[in-house]
């Protein structure tokens, strides 16, 4: 049986997917391409060969010959998408965030609770990268011992746009920090602390949090949105008998005149791709009446997320510990 699925955004993300799904996805068709620009929709349908493209992802989630959807369209359609596919019934693969409004992740899971079901997949596809997945097998095996650190840095080679900020460094890049160092440590936060040093030039400044779980555990996240060198991605875990540390990406190295070097990617995509093939393809499971998938973000980890960065928006403006308050986890969730 074929999952016809339907790409909502036909941006750099919603490409992206779609063509895993054209071409990576056994038993999935890619069926719409669905995206406000009717040009960005037909090129990528037609390159892709889905069946049709649409322009309102409202109708297109509604259509009978529909049975998934995969959102990636803007962050502030998120949520309203999301309920959209929950009151058709129907299975979604939606990218981060859920909402970068805590309240507005609790109408997603209000409405899933409703339901009595879970149909939100939220695309922190960091769970399915190798690295973490030995990472939190590690840890599970008890090669580490009690966990009692977890360092992680997150860089990028330049701000996406010249007024980004110290806060949106934590609303928009730290959350997936947030989300894996949670699952891998099956934890949630208890407070966040923020800090920022000084520039000497205009742009954006790192910003190095410090978080306590209820394990009793310290993590630190640096997010350096103009690393300037490249994209970078690393963690370190650290137990009481072991630690076990990430090794950056690169296929190759060169060795010339005295000197060995190695490259970086341009940013998220390529360092990414297996772990959004794999996210994609336990999706599919998912939607063809699996199991939620065990390495899944659900909309629970959407809200938890959210609220910990609210928290850390409020730690860095006031310089101040900031407590992380998160509602009971609803049974649906358990």
């Amino acid at each position: 049986m074929t999952t016809r699925i339907a790409i909502i955004g036909a941006g750099l993300m919603g490409a992206d997917h779609a063509r895993i799904v054209a071409e990576e996805l056994p038993g999935a068709a890619l069926q719409v391409v669905c995206d406000m620009d009717a040009a960005r929709a037909k090129a990528v349908a037609d390159r892709l060969g889905a069946k049709d493209v649409g322009s309102d992802p409202e109708e297109v989630i509604a259509r009978s010959d529909v049975d998934a959807v995969i959102i990636a369209s803007p962050d502030f359609t998120h949520a309203p998408l999301s309920l959209a596919c929950i009151r058709a019934g129907k299975k979604v693969l939606c990218e981060k965030p859920l909402s970068q409004s805590s309240q507005e992740c609790l109408a997603v899971i209000e409405a899933e609770q409703a339901a009595g079901a879970r149909y939100v997949q939220l695309g922190f596809m960091r769970r399915f990268d190798p690295s973490y997945v030995e990472m939190t097998a590690a840890l599970a095996a008890g090669t580490l011992g009690r966990p009692l650190m977890m360092h992680n840095f997150h860089r990028n080679l330049e701000t996406p746009a010249a007024e980004f900020t110290g806060a949106m460094a934590i609303t928009n890049s730290a959350p997936h920090e947030f989300d894996v160092v949670r699952h891998v440590l099956g934890t949630e936060y208890t407070s966040i602390s923020a800090f920022q040093p000084t520039r000497s030039d205009a742009l954006v400044a790192p910003v190095v949090m410090v978080l306590e779980t209820e394990g009793g555990q310290l993590v630190t996240i640096e997010i350096n949105n103009n690393a300037a060198y490249g994209y970078d991605v690393r963690a370190e875990l650290v137990g009481e008998a072991a630690s076990i540390s990430m090794n950056h990406v690169a296929y190759t190295r060169l060795d010339r005149a005295q000197r060995q070097s190695t490259t970086f990617e341009a940013d998220w995509r390529g360092r990414y791709f297996d772990a959004y093939r794999q996210q994609n393809r336990a999706f599919l499971r998912f939607a063809q009446g699996e199991a939620f998938p065990e390495q899944g973000a659900s909309a629970w980890d959407g809200y938890a997320a959210a609220v910990v960065a609210e928290a850390g928006v409020t730690a860095l403006a006031s310089g101040v510990k900031t407590a992380v308050a998160m509602i009971d986890r609803p049974e649906v969730y358990a």
